[in-house]
């Protein structure tokens, strides 16, 4: 029998890389009976990192499904990789979720990944839970983790639960809500009462977490101001209410390694934590105007596919959340892109790559289709045309790229086959041809990402992969005004070719691009050859007289020329107008622009001046500096794309690892000098080698 949309909680568990999730969401299974032993991440045997990229580098890479049963609730849980390299994961699973939990090293608090998670949750108005993790360990600080939560984000925190001591002192929590204690002995949970040394931190907590339940019903807060408290089952209504529009964060305290605090977690998540029904998602009209579409399991159906994967055994997977109505097995559904019926066949549930058959999934569910054949990441399923898609997932920019060929070049398409394949599972992958620079680029979030999937490649293919940093897509302009004539004439027995062009050219402002005026007056040019003479000036522009590249930022003037009665053709016109254009632009000045980054740093504030001293050899301009958490530095920069093909890589080796960054582009800058010399040189050799 399936759950109704009031019976389902779906939370993605997030943090910082190393604080615990892969461990905490396994505890929580054996806890909750659904695995015989709870295994380590280095053990390689854990339900959630079970492919064997993770098992062999013992990390998160994918966001990984399971559900469990607390109550009468069933509770789907992501687990999520703590890498920066791996974000797009994290994205997919907040935007299935309802909620999120927050996991935090005891030891350290908010780390660099955890505010960017945050910012994320925040723009999408998600409410969240965090978990103190490791309260087990050498210098855990529950009151730091608090202070530093409240600090950085300017939240209202309350704890429901919190330790009995820590480190080598820690004998478990206190459950606030609940007014219990609950021991580890033999590895277990035991419930007892509260200590006595514990009894005032408690009265002082349900204080606290009583106030915070006021703030979900203006009731409860006149009550509490007025009586100064409020009974258990006031609270926890209240508690419903606040979470449901985000007004509080709980926290609770705990170690999923000793399988510490987990029942207060599960507890809280099953009685507390609102339902799916009436949450928002976002579709968009066909005139291009975003809407929210309220979560209703009495509507029609519709569902989005918020992620795909290609299992070797069962083939294709997507992961498909119900917005609204019910997806039942064995029906058809309406594909919104590709307009047209796909078949459903069986619906599973999953945990970890175990999949479990079910009839049907409802509003807020989240269940797995096989074999799908057009089905992508994004699609919107439906049960008739006339269902409002869903808005495509935003993903961020690639940071880092890779140029990407088979050692054996006969195996370059197959190896691309593979690529497109990868990017289809994965929403912050690119793999494209650059027509530019004649190379097939890879994309993604940093030299870890792209690594991982290249080797996965390699070992399903068993194809030889050479790679090597991508040449730039630089641009060329002009710096002022010039004008060109030139006489296309050529006779070669009958009709011949005549066609005389003049033209002037000048600079635009940046970013403009391109510019045509026909200033030709009294006839000299037929207006049938206009659109020939235009042709060529934007054949010409397609390679720039210094080094190649496309040409931006240029008016073009037609002010004269001259025609034959027999002779003259569009081709004769196309041909004069691009040799015009290059002599035109051989006078102008011409000059190279480059691709200018904004460039977004955090780190740990010891490496702050590391950081700065880098960007400026780097040729980087300083934009901004700011401390979105204790100890940690966001620094804002443009610098020259050139300078950051290898970013992902020095980042990582500057700081320990512990840095990470966000990149888009900005704008084109002029470059001269040096440089510029070295770049030219480059574009004229890599031409030569073409031709050959």
């Amino acid at each position: 029998m399936g759950f109704t949309t009031d019976k389902i909680r779906t939370i993605a568990v997030a943090g910082h890389g190393q604080s615990g999730k892969t461990s905490l969401v396994e505890h929580l299974l054996y806890v909750s009976g659904l695995i015989a032993k709870a295994e380590s991440v280095d053990s390689g045997k854990t339900v959630t990192d079970y492919s064997q990229e993770e098992i062999d580098r013992k990390i998160s890479i994918y966001s990984t499904l399971v559900n469990l049963q607390k109550d009468d609730k069933l509770i789907n849980i992501w687990d999520t990789p703590g890498a920066s390299d791996f974000i797009g994961e994290v994205i997919a699973a907040f935007r299935s979720s309802e909620a999120a939990l927050i996991v935090l090293d005891g030891r350290s608090g908010v780390q660099i990944e955890t505010i960017k998670y945050w910012r994320d949750l925040d723009r999408r108005n998600k409410p969240r839970l965090v978990f103190a993790n490791k309260m087990d360990e050498a210098r855990a600080d529950f009151d730091n983790c608090i202070a530093d939560v409240k600090k950085q984000f300017q939240v209202d925190v309350f704890p429901v639960s919190f330790p009995m001591g820590t480190g080598d002192n820690f004998k478990g929590v206190v459950d606030v809500l609940h007014g219990k204690a609950y021991k580890i002995e033999d590895g277990k949970e035991v419930e007892t009462e509260i200590p006595a040394e514990y009894q005032d931190k408690y009265k002082d907590a349900l204080e606290v977490l009583a106030g915070a339940a006021a703030e979900g019903d203006e009731e409860l807060l006149v009550k509490f101001i007025d009586e100064g408290e409020l009974s258990p089952e006031e609270i926890s209504r209240g508690l419903t209410l606040a979470m449901a529009d985000n007004r509080i964060v709980p926290l609770f305290a705990g170690s999923a390694i000793n399988n510490s605090g987990l029942n207060s977690l599960l507890r809280f998540i099953s009685e507390i934590l609102p339902s799916p029904e009436g949450a928002l998602e976002r579709g968009v009209t066909k005139e291009g105007e975003e809407i929210s579409v309220k979560l209703d399991s009495s509507a029609p159906l519709s569902a989005i596919v918020v992620k795909t994967s290609n299992d070797q055994f069962s083939g294709r997977l997507s992961y498909v959340k119900v917005i609204t109505g019910t997806l039942s097995a064995d029906s058809e559904v309406y594909n919104l892109r590709e307009e047209k019926k796909e078949r459903v066949g069986k619906i599973y549930k999953t945990l970890g790559k175990k999949l479990t058959e079910v009839k049907e999934i409802a509003a807020g569910d989240i269940g797995v289709l096989v074999k799908l054949t057009s089905t992508k990441t994004n699609d919107t399923l439906a049960a008739s045309a006339d269902v409002i898609p869903f808005v495509r997932l935003r993903t961020p920019e690639p940071i880092y790229s890779l140029a990407v060929s088979a050692i054996d070049k006969k195996n370059d398409d197959k190896v691309s086959e593979q690529l497109f394949k990868a990017c289809e599972e994965d929403m912050t992958l690119s793999f494209a041809f650059n027509a530019e620079t004649k190379q097939n680029v890879l994309s993604g979030m940093g030299d870890l990402h792209t690594s991982i999937v290249l080797d996965k490649v390699k070992n399903q293919s068993k194809i030889e992969i050479q790679t090597s940093i991508p040449r730039i897509a630089y641009r060329e302009t002009i710096q002022r005004k010039s004008q060109a004539e030139y006489t296309h004439k050529k006779q070669s027995g009958g009709h011949g070719q005549f066609g005389r062009v003049v033209l002037a050219i000048e600079p635009l402002p940046r970013g403009e691009k391109y510019k045509f005026t026909n200033a030709v007056f009294g006839g000299a040019i037929s207006k049938g050859y206009i659109p020939g003479v235009e042709k060529g000036v934007i054949e010409a522009m397609e390679k720039g007289v210094s080094a190649g590249y496309p040409v931006v930022d240029v008016a073009v003037t037609v002010l004269d020329g001259k025609e034959h009665p027999v002779d003259s053709s569009e081709m004769a016109f196309k041909i004069a107008a691009r040799n015009a254009f290059k002599d035109a632009m051989r006078n102008a000045g011409p000059i190279l622009l480059e691709p200018i980054m904004n460039l977004t740093v955090f780190v740990e504030n010891s490496y702050l001046g590391d950081i700065m001293s880098d960007l400026s050899s780097r040729r980087g301009r300083i934009l901004g500096q700011s401390s979105p958490a204790s100890g940690i530095e966001e620094i804002r920069a443009q610098v020259p794309h050139k300078e950051l093909l290898r970013y992902a890589i020095d980042l990582r080796s500057m700081t320990s690892g512990t840095g990470s960054f966000e990149m888009s582009f900005d704008h084109y800058d002029p470059i001269s000098g040096k440089i510029a010399d070295e770049i030219i040189a480059e574009a004229k050799a890599f031409m030569e080698e073409q031709e050959e």
